[in-house]
């Protein structure tokens, strides 16, 4: 099977190493990239409780008083395990969404109205659970320690092996890939090429952009299901 990824190389690395130990074949055409904001480094005194809605927000992560005993919330498995490796023992991690930690931390006995939360995320993203978790009285402040760029040039090889051997599936994970993802197949006339490729996207949210951009066999999918999901048409 062919398998188009689009997500970054560090972020999915483990997963083409799974798809190849089952013999998938793999082309990859990253569609964002992800780079560190300027930024002055965070005080990590001032705050009790991290969020991570991305494992961008951990990697990109710059603070000064540095304290690995900070309560981090994170929005799933894959983001929670980075967390960890950078050293941080005390993680909850939600079910992959962002409405599922929002949840999460309103019902958490780890949090209450007097605790400062910092919550780190990107410039460009699809909800504002900061504005939410503010509603329910919690003390949270926002803040871009990363940023994502369109790609939207795609080079000859991939440009072949598509032609050549177009993918089965292909697996968009953010509303902002989405749409780069579109720009890229419509500057290189790809569409006839993927019209039989199965879509799987990471939300509805997700699915509804390429639905209104005239792709037809589009489904969601949970994170950390990509390979159950090979097996289900």
């Amino acid at each position: 099977m062919n398998i188009l990824l689009t997500r970054p190389l560090i972020d999915t690395e483990d997963l083409m190493g799974k798809f190849f130990s089952l013999g998938h074949k793999i082309i990859h055409i990253p569609t964002l990239k992800i780079s560190t904001a300027k930024m002055d480094p965070v005080d990590a005194k001032k705050f009790d409780v991290f969020i991570f809605t991305s494992a961008n927000a951990i990697r990109n992560l710059k603070l000064i008083n540095s304290d690995k005993s900070k309560i981090c919330f994170c929005v799933g498995s894959i983001t929670e395990k980075i967390v960890r490796q950078a050293g941080y023992n005390t993680t909850i991690a939600a079910g992959g969404t962002v409405n599922a930690l929002k949840n999460i931390i309103l019902n958490s006995d780890q949090v209450d109205k007097k605790k400062s939360i910092a919550y780190f995320c990107g410039d460009n993203i699809s909800s504002d659970l900061d504005i939410e978790l503010k509603r329910e009285g919690l003390q949270i402040e926002k803040i871009i320690n990363y940023t994502s760029k369109k790609i939207t040039d795609l080079n000859e090889e991939n440009n072949k092996i598509i032609k050549n051997h177009p993918p089965d599936i292909i697996f968009i994970y953010s509303k902002r890939s989405a749409e780069s993802f579109i720009d890229i197949v419509k500057k290189y006339a790809l569409n006839g090429f993927m019209s039989e490729s199965r879509v799987l996207c990471i939300s509805e949210k997700v699915l509804s952009v390429l639905k209104s951009a005239g792709w037809k066999k589009l489904e969601v999918f949970e994170p950390g299901d990509e390979i159950i999901k090979l097996k289900v048409k």
